[in-house]
């Protein structure tokens, strides 16, 4: 199934018994962080907090707080099922025969049903405020030590002032006053580089974020879409049903039909302010810097909007979930250009930029080697730190036997490798900001070409006749499992 809006969404999970309504007041300023952060870790569920204090609207949170509520966000049973279907779309190559290039010739007509279509009403605009205030959303302040109140979890629309495109991208947003925040974009983002090229023209970029879409919307302004690709586009292909917008009231872009809530605006091509400290992702607090002013010129809304929100901190927490999506939707992409990688995990405690897991089927001296040079050379991958490379019979989701295998199988002076190259803006270990030194571990199993005349032991396992044998006779043995 797909869910219309956010709130057909959080209608579902109540009915599923999946969403807790906190009925009594409840502070956005640090206690919501305190609860949600707790339910997160325990695996509770949704919340929705009818009042929160000094605000106008409800709040929900944890809304992808658990694997399985993730994969129910998607419409899907688990995140492998859309990696299925992409693979279903990549033709094997080369397109050799009249049918296989019929076959991806229909597989692209297919996409056609799911480019989003514009509406003329929408209800992201049953009210529109044109004289609006920030301070009327229960915006949260999720950490102590946080520079103020963030938007955790907006979709910012921006669009290239060339060729027209339109980029959704999720960046926390900094409560300043009632009509201002501050847009926290890096460098490498899409939007930031939008940014750059409107600021090359002398203007101010046009914004809006949408708060409050559907499941897979929300997720698609995460996922790491090559520039161009609309992620409109990708999330009506989780969807199976194309996104409806609507041009905005008061700035040249497309938006969302069925948010929550919308705010429309501009970012300063000059004006900056000191954004943060915020607690991040990482679990550590990221370091205060100037960002690009924004300025809010209406904001447009539902008649009985519930304002969406999110906290990052020590892991796991619901981007994990959000992240291990991205893992699986994208492997089949990784593997259409590097074939012999069996699986990829990139762990919680690794918080996405810090280490990755591989396994691949090793064909060659050095193929460890070639791997994690190639994934350096992928998109985001650029700003993985610890690559981690293991045979094809070493289940990288098991963390516990990816460290066993590499504790035993790594000579550090043989099996470690260094490179220099981009790191993320959030890596607080590297002298410079956004570069540094990154490593490679190769895990795998060493032949003598690489250094290793010695015989490599067979690990210890099993026989399958006994296996199964004791397998039959379990209950004989008087264990109930």
């Amino acid at each position: 199934m797909y869910f219309k809006d956010f709130a057909h969404y959080l209608q579902m999970l109540e009915q599923r018994g999946d969403l807790h309504r906190v009925r009594v007041q409840a502070d956005p300023l640090l206690e919501i962080t305190e609860i949600a952060d707790r339910m997160v870790k325990k695996g509770g569920p949704a919340l929705l907090f009818e009042q929160p204090s000094g605000a106008r609207f409800p709040l929900a949170i944890n809304v992808f707080g658990t694997q399985e509520r993730a994969c129910f966000a998607l419409g899907v049973e688990r995140f492998d099922d859309v990696a299925a279907r992409i693979k279903k779309m990549i033709p094997e190559m080369p397109l050799t025969t009249f049918t296989d290039k019929l076959k991806l010739l229909w597989n692209l007509r297919d996409l056609k049903n799911i480019q989003p279509v514009t509406v003329r009403s929408a209800p992201s605009q049953q009210v529109v405020e044109m004289e609006p205030n920030l301070r009327d959303l229960p915006v949260l302040q999720c950490w102590p030590r946080d520079a103020g109140r963030f938007i955790t979890l907006p979709l910012v629309v921006t669009r290239h002032p060339e060729n027209g495109l339109q980029n959704t991208g999720m960046y926390r947003m900094q409560i300043i006053d009632e009509k201002h925040a501050l847009m926290h974009w890096h460098l490498h983002h899409d939007g930031a580089v939008h940014h750059r090229l409107w600021k090359d023209q002398g203007r101010d970029t046009d914004v809006a974020v949408a708060l409050g879409c559907d499941p897979a919307t929300i997720y698609a302004a995460t996922a790491p879409l090559p520039p161009g690709l609309d992620e409109m586009l990708f999330a009506g292909y989780l969807r199976n049903s194309p996104v409806e917008m609507v041009r905005a009231k008061t700035v040249d872009l497309m938006v969302p039909a069925h948010a929550e809530f919308i705010l429309e605006g501009t970012v300063s091509a000059n004006r900056t302010m000191l954004e943060g400290p915020f607690g991040d992702h990482t679990g550590f607090y990221s370091d205060a810097d100037r960002y690009p002013l924004f300025t809010l010129k209406a904001i447009t809304r539902k008649n009985t909007p519930v304002y969406p929100a999110t906290i990052v901190g020590p892991p796991p927490m619901e981007d994990y979930y959000l992240g291990k999506a991205t893992e699986r939707f994208f492997l089949p992409l990784i593997k259409l250009q590097l074939p012999e990688i069996i699986d990829i995990n990139f762990p919680a405690e690794g918080v996405f930029h810090n280490c990755v897991l591989v396994s691949i089927r090793k064909q060659y001296p050095g193929h460890a080697r070639k791997i994690a040079s190639a994934l350096w050379g992928m998109g985001q991958m650029m700003f993985t730190k610890m690559i981690a490379v293991f045979d094809a019979d070493v289940d990288v989701q098991d963390c516990s036997q990816a460290a066993w295998t590499a504790f035993s199988n790594v000579d550090p002076e043989r099996d470690l490798f260094y490179t220099k190259g981009p790191l993320d803006v959030l890596d607080h270990s590297s002298p410079t900001a956004i570069y540094g030194s990154k490593i490679g571990i190769d895990a795998t199993r060493k032949s003598a070409a690489e250094g290793h005349p010695r015989e490599w032991p067979a690990v210890i396992t099993m026989d399958e006749a006994t296996r199964e044998l004791v397998t039959r006779r379990w209950s004989e043995y008087g264990f109930t499992r």
